[in-house]
């Protein structure tokens, strides 16, 4: 390649990076407004509708998320005919009824972006971007005062765990055996009914925000618990986090787990579902390494201190609230699955 293309290369990706918010914003829209909407909404006000959505399924092909295919129309002119590329079907309804779609879309609700304009100051002036962009509201505390995000963050986290849980369990088989799962911030139950449903000699406690727990439906062997995990845990054989510890400093974590760890039998364990932060070193997994990074810095615009770790950061926080050991048990997808055991 010569230096004159390596420069228009570079150029060019300069460019995209400077627009690099504009796929996610159109993807938004594009879920939000279904094609049953588009229908339900015809014919429209705006005389530009059928231009603009012409152009943001071209957008969209460009992107590779659609595939668009030029045919003969029958007055001789060409027109694009859309269809779904490869990568859609994780944002499509699967046969639990979940996609990442909600995901998706709370990571671009009004509520997130406007944390992302308060990140320099953050940085210069100190705080943490969510807090400061709604009126000093921790992320945790935010959802009980507006109901339509807590169900867009409720519906995202629903979605994402259903998928996630179905990897794992796919892969790890550390719950065979075991009657009793305390689910700490378990949301509204979503990872202890897949759990349940490949192991229903479990019986399990859904642990969770107050808030949170008002809006989970009836399970079959889950007790829907509220409560503050900084304060107390329930007790049980087996504690699963799933997503937990990377969205607070390591003070709060390590106040969290010793709260695990008095809550354990002798032999008991923490399941942990994380996103380890990979080797550098490691050619092959730099691509993780991205979507690790990316979700750091999610952490870092909304949450207290929170952070994604690696193994050996975990291992630190184990030793310091009173665990004998931890194992690395497996990988699924992009996140790994570690063990807390309180003794061996």
């Amino acid at each position: 390649m010569s230096k004159e293309d390596e420069d228009a290369n570079e150029f060019t990706r300069v460019l995209h990076l400077s627009s690099g918010n504009i796929l996610g914003m159109v993807m938004k829209a594009a879920i939000e407004l279904s094609s049953d909407d588009i229908v339900a909404h015809l014919p429209t006000q705006n005389p530009a509708a059928t231009s603009m959505l012409e152009r943001i399924l071209r957008f969209l092909a460009a992107n590779s998320i659609l595939i668009r295919t030029q045919v003969a129309a029958e007055d001789g002119q060409e027109k694009s005919l859309y269809s779904l590329a490869s990568i859609c079907k994780n944002y499509i309804a699967d046969e639990d009824g979940v996609s990442l779609a909600p995901f998706l879309v709370m990571l671009h609700d009004k509520v997130i972006i406007d944390s992302w304009y308060q990140l320099k100051d953050a940085l210069l002036e100190g705080g943490i971007s969510f807090n400061r962009a709604h009126d000093g509201m921790h992320a945790f505390e935010y959802p009980a005062k507006d109901g339509r995000f807590n169900d867009v963050f409720n519906q995202a986290m629903y979605n994402h765990t259903t998928i996630v849980m179905k990897k794992i369990l796919q892969v790890y088989t550390g719950f065979e055996g075991i009657t009793e799962i305390i689910d700490v911030g378990g949301g509204t139950g979503a990872t202890l009914a897949k759990i349940i449903a490949k192991y229903p000699q479990i019986r399990g406690i859904n642990f969770d925000l107050p808030h949170v727990i008002k809006n989970a439906a009836p399970l079959s062997g889950v007790e829907h618990v509220g409560g503050d995990m900084f304060e107390s845990v329930p007790k049980g054989e087996v504690i699963f986090m799933k997503w937990i510890l990377h969205d607070w400093s390591d003070d709060h974590c390590l106040k969290l787990l010793k709260n695990c760890c008095n809550a354990l039998p002798e032999f008991g364990k923490v399941v942990i579902v994380e996103s380890v932060v990979p080797d550098y070193k490691n050619a092959d997994c730099s691509s993780k390494l991205s979507n690790v990074m990316d979700f750091d810095m999610i952490m870092l615009a909304l949450n207290p201190g929170g952070k994604e770790r690696s193994l050996k950061e975990f291992e630190a926080l184990a030793k310091q609230s009173r665990f004998a050991a931890v194992q690395f048990i497996c990988n699924a997808a992009v996140y790994s699955v570690l063990e807390f055991h309180k003794k061996v």
